[in-house]
């Protein structure tokens, strides 16, 4: 008989190879980490929990991600459309076709799971930092091109930190939503853009 040789991972090569979470069972998997994120938020989701709700195992799930915040990750960034920014020709119309709506910042589910990982941002790094750079981070970019685009039609002003103007719908919309027990309408999302963000950012 011949030898069995190990392959640099210290698996026989003639072992079956692990079954892996791809396709449609992975979304299978991602889809259930979302309704228990939304369900108890991020702090009380575990592993076990997810491979409960999906039929799977546990080391399963471990194969794909290495830790629960990858999961939860790739789970939040699973559940997004693609970010398209509007462009009607001026920043109100823009603001509104991107704030306003399903996606937008009166979609209740997405309040919701937003709602449940506000603990974590403070709480987890690994969690905190992913989870700025791959979902806060498009939105982000999204938001400030509309201001970008705007400056260069020469709509606002020149001289304004566009980093910090793009914040600033959401920032408020979202305090008085979490803070204050404002749910998020489209009508508050237009008061925010008309008295607020225009005219702090129009020339004269």
């Amino acid at each position: 008989m011949s030898p069995t040789h190990a392959n640099p991972a210290g698996q026989p090569d003639d072992a079956p190879s692990r079954p892996r979470v791809e396709g449609e069972r992975e979304q299978e998997v991602l889809d259930a980490t979302i309704d228990i994120l939304a369900e108890v938020g991020y702090d009380r989701l575990t592993m076990d929990a997810v491979a409960a709700r999906a039929k799977a195992s546990k080391a399963t799930l471990y194969r794909r991600w290495n830790s629960k915040a990858q999961l939860v990750i790739d789970a939040l960034t699973s559940q997004k459309e693609p970010i398209t920014t509007p462009d009607t020709g001026s920043l109100r119309g823009d603001l509104l076709g991107a704030f306003c709506g399903m996606g937008g910042l009166i979609d209740g589910r997405q309040i919701a799971i937003l709602g449940s990982v506000i603990t974590a941002i403070s709480r987890d790094a690994e969690f905190a930092e992913a989870f700025r750079r791959d979902f806060v981070g498009p939105k982000k970019a999204a938001s400030t091109e509309i201001f970008r685009r705007a400056q260069e039609r020469g709509e606002i002003r020149d001289d304004l930190d566009l980093d910090l103007v793009s914040a600033a719908l959401p920032g408020i919309v979202l305090h008085r939503t979490f803070l204050l027990g404002d749910a998020p309408t489209n009508e508050l999302i237009t008061k925010v853009v008309d008295q607020l963000i225009l005219p702090a950012v129009t020339r004269g």
